[in-house]
């Protein structure tokens, strides 16, 4: 996020995406140790937890998507350059949250904001080349994809894993 704008709170059907809060970070560290979560996001601690989601140095907006409870965590990034204005997305649910569509709708609600709130007209996602889960989610709301990452990212057991880049142009946004 740039100087001087707020973070959102965004509403959607039976979720609300609110801005990351220190009081989350156990209920986020849980999440993110749950083993559907660590198989593509890695192991967490809280040194890591504070690198990676409360660090400025980061340069990502957190949000976690809240109903009864913390059910996930979405993050985006923005590149304001004029010459290359986009967004970059990603998204985390709880074991217990995935297969009901929520993370269809959350990517849904963020990319609707992106978009119409913040301007941008590419949004960007890195799903491992093996999460096929993710992949058909993306592909559900408008994510096509652009290519492979060889090596790109280091998965849970330390070696090099390749990455699909995949982007989403407004224009070709789907929603129900």
């Amino acid at each position: 996020m740039h100087p001087g704008h707020s973070l959102p709170i965004l509403e959607g059907k039976g979720f609300t995406l609110r801005p990351l809060q220190r009081s989350d970070a156990d209920a986020v560290l849980d999440l993110l140790r749950q083993p559907g979560v660590a198989r593509w996001w890695g192991s967490y601690d809280t040194e890591k937890l504070e690198h990676d989601f409360f660090s400025a140095s980061a340069g990502m907006t957190h949000l976690v998507m809240v109903g009864d409870e913390i059910a996930g965590v979405v993050q985006f990034h923005e590149e304001n350059d004029p010459g290359y204005r986009h967004a970059g997305v990603d998204i985390t649910l709880g074991d217990a949250f995935q297969d009901r569509g929520l993370g269809t709708a959350v990517l849904r609600r963020l990319i609707r904001y992106l978009i119409e709130e913040r301007g941008h007209h590419r949004i960007t996602i890195d799903p491992s080349v093996h999460n096929d889960r993710a992949i058909h989610v993306y592909r559900k709301v408008g994510f096509k994809p652009v290519g492979v990452m060889r090596k790109y990212e280091r998965d849970p057991s330390g070696q090099w894993s390749d990455g699909l880049l995949m982007d989403l142009l407004a224009e070709e946004f789907v929603e129900p």
